[in-house]
């Protein structure tokens, strides 16, 4: 399986604070990829690494093979990655509709523009149509972002992501504060909406966790002690001691 994203001896420092130690990570096309461990781990600061947000300090991180250092997050985006963050990112007061046909706009080419009206372009419009449909949220297209369920706008936030086409989705935490009907909900979304696509996900519940990776690394300090399927790192003693066993024994 070729790479999507690969991540070598990736490391990260505020001032003498080394948050993330030399990190060294293949994650395959089409491969649905978490990223677990305890607060404080770097998790947080190694998707704002990925995507931009943040500068490294050394190392190298690689999207299908083109070296991303040095590139603004819109510039990373348009080489097709997308991320959801962990706080809900929507505009409340537009419709669903409109929040993600503005997602669309530069995904088509389209610009902010006074003399261009957006909402007579078919194929904009029919392409937020289409990710409504996606989402399931269809029926509320004309409501106003910010008075939907927080599993819907958490929906809708993974529509504005996908909106754009990317290849590879980083989510941050998508089911974080929501109940088990909810979560169910949301899981059953990523595992539609990411079919072909590269999905790299941040996640506290162990369900989820288990649910919908292929593949699963271990990040504890800022330095992956251990990679692998989800019966493997479920049987790992090492991740067990640093991290496994507590979030399960967390759940119950």
């Amino acid at each position: 399986m070729s790479a999507a994203l690969e991540l070598e001896g990736l490391r990260k420092s505020f001032g003498k604070a080394e948050i993330i130690r030399g990190v060294d990570l293949s994650i395959g096309r089409a491969e649905r990829h978490a990223i677990i461990g305890p607060n404080g781990a770097g998790k947080s600061t190694l998707f704002n690494l990925i995507t931009g947000r943040f500068p490294k300090t050394s190392g190298a991180i690689r999207l299908h093979g083109k070296d991303l250092t040095g590139l603004a997050p819109f510039e990373i985006n348009r080489l097709g990655l997308s991320r959801s963050f962990q706080i809900t990112n929507i505009f409340p007061k537009m419709s669903v509709f409109e929040n993600v046909r503005c997602a669309l706009l530069w995904a088509q080419g389209h610009r902010y523009s006074f003399w261009s009206l957006v909402s007579r372009s078919r194929e904009l419009n029919e392409g937020a149509e289409e990710i409504l449909e996606q989402i399931n949220l269809t029926a509320r297209r004309d409501l106003p972002a910010g008075v939907l369920s927080y599993a819907e706008q958490r929906a809708l936030e993974i529509g504005i992501t996908i909106a754009g086409g990317a290849d590879v989705i980083m989510l941050d935490e998508p089911t974080a504060g929501m109940s088990h009907s909810e979560t169910d909900y949301i899981v059953d979304l990523i595992r539609e909406v990411t079919k072909g696509k590269t999905l790299v996900m941040v996640e506290h519940d162990m369900g989820v966790v288990f649910g919908l990776a292929d593949r699963i690394s271990v990040l504890v300090y800022g330095e992956i002690i251990a990679t692998g399927t989800p019966e493997a790192v479920r049987a790992n003693p090492k991740v067990q001691e640093a991290y496994l066993g507590a979030a399960l024994e967390a759940e119950h």
